[in-house]
């Protein structure tokens, strides 16, 4: 009776797992220290000492002494939906949801045998919530998504000689993800082949609410290259490995909601549809069967697998004076890796529709350029400001109410003070800001997405705020 079962129906939410209140490219979060954050996250080849190096450059950790570093950043998305189609905007505008959402680090390090290093860290460099009204124009492609990928990351460094030193981590991934979003009633097929339009329903009505939600573990590794040229000069490199993470438990839970039109008046059928379906029959009885166990549109499990792109980062640092430091870094990001979504649902005998779905992504490869510097106020105080430039991660066709992302430019300022011999504070604020975008509310007209399919303009914009403590012992 249906064009397609909740696994179908969740699929386009699972394919917008790039958006939402991040820094980054994709689902990126590049947040990971309130000291590099000020600095526009430049540093690769002088991490602050803080601890950090452990997800900015694990040949960083430090050698001299045991510290401890307690931070994290708020991230506070701005953004909204204009429909435009028809060819001008039409006054339909939907906002998101203002929230701020904590990403929290911890960085344990301990020096031995004079050379190394061991350390741990706990940080979440992939992640993501977009959360819009539940009536947003796009909440049939999803109103809520939550993306957490939490790294927890041991890690070893050897100073080679006095110019050189590497660094390994090895990186043990949990995700979890949760996914909401609406299913809509005119769509629906009959046994005739027509829609629901066909009965008087009108486009963009409400009738069922479908969660997906799973996690799943993953491991992977973290490499790091320090070579200090000199007093003034030194060059850094890391490489974070790709990860394809396999949720198996997966879960896919429905609720029936109320067919109403515009007026708040329940939808019933205009015609009989045979002998056990008269006329007036409401359609909340008709289409109810296909949420009992066994339907269509019933709670079931299912799989599928989630990219989380390599790394790979390359900067200088110069010291310009004893009071100034220089830092750049380009950061190359492979996100061509989430150019498809499989959607696997463990099918019912019951259910022989629910069908594998694939999104198609079509993700591409990004480069980046992020510049910072430090300005010490004296033996115990430091100013710090950056910038970071990149590209977008997703093409024009597949930007979505989860996927508000574009070029994008951030300005951050920074702030550190080393309170005394063993304890130092840091604060970071970035400026997260892009051009409008064109993209789309709607599944669009085939499997694969096109530019065409675009209804609107996506407007987004963040403020990021950063602070840590660290201790030495």
């Amino acid at each position: 009776m249906y064009r397609c079962s909740a696994i179908c129906v969740i699929a386009v939410v699972l394919g917008a797992l790039a958006a939402g209140p991040v820094s980054a490219q994709g689902f990126g979060v590049y947040e990971q220290g309130a000291c590099m954050m000020g600095r526009g996250g430049a540093g690769v080849a002088d991490p602050c000492p803080d601890g950090s190096g452990i997800f900015f450059n694990p040949a960083a950790l430090s050698v001299e002494a045991m510290q401890v570093t307690l931070g994290g950043a708020l991230i506070g998305p701005r953004g909204s939906f204009a429909d435009t189609s028809g060819g001008a905007l039409n006054g339909r505008v939907s906002m998101l949801n203002n929230h701020w959402y904590p990403v929290p680090n911890i960085y344990l390090s301990m020096p031995f045998a004079k050379k190394y290093a061991f350390g741990v860290g706990v940080f979440a460099p992939y992640g993501l919530t977009t959360d819009w009204p539940e009536n947003s124009q796009g909440r049939f492609l999803g109103y809520k998504s939550v993306v957490q990928g939490v790294y927890i990351q041991p890690t070893f460094s050897a100073k080679i000689n006095d110019k050189v030193s590497v660094g390994i981590g090895i990186d043990l991934t949990y995700l979890n993800v949760e996914l909401n979003q609406r299913a809509d009633l005119s769509t629906q097929l009959l046994p005739t082949g027509a829609t629901f339009t066909a009965l008087g329903v009108q486009a963009g009505t409400d009738f069922a609410d479908v969660q997906l939600k799973g996690h799943a573990w993953h491991a992977g590794y973290h490499l790091g290259l320090l070579f200090k040229a000199n007093d003034k000069v030194s060059i850094g490199m890391r490489f974070l490995s790709g990860q394809k993470v396999d949720i198996n438990n997966g879960t896919i839970t429905t609720k029936q909601i109320s067919a109403v039109r515009a007026d708040g008046s329940k939808y019933v059928l205009p015609i009989a549809l045979g002998p056990t379906l008269p006329a007036g029959t409401p359609m909340d009885a008709l289409v109810a069967p296909q949420f009992a166990t066994g339907g269509k549109l019933s709670n079931q499990p299912a799989t599928t697998s989630i990219p989380l792109p390599a790394q790979f980062v390359f900067g200088a640092a110069f010291q310009a004076t004893p009071n100034v430091k220089l830092l750049v870094d380009y950061q190359y990001t492979n996100w061509k890796a989430f150019d498809v979504l499989p959607i696997n649902p463990k099918c019912p005998p019951s259910n022989p529709q629910c069908l594998q779905n694939t999104v198609i992504e079509s993700y591409g490869n990004v480069s980046g350029i992020r510049m910072g510097g430090e300005f010490a106020l004296g033996a115990k105080h430091v100013l710090r400001a950056g910038v970071n430039l990149h590209g977008p991660a997703s093409p024009d066709q597949t930007v979505t109410p989860n996927l508000p992302e574009g070029s994008r430019r951030e300005f951050s300022l920074g702030f550190g003070s080393q309170l005394s011999n063993r304890m130092r504070i840091d604060l970071g604020y970035t400026y997260l800001g892009q051009p409008d975008r064109a993209g789309r509310t709607t599944a669009g007209k085939g499997v694969v997405p096109f530019v065409t399919d675009n209804n609107g303009i996506f407007s987004f914009m963040a403020h990021l705020l950063g602070a840590s403590v660290s201790l030495r012992f």
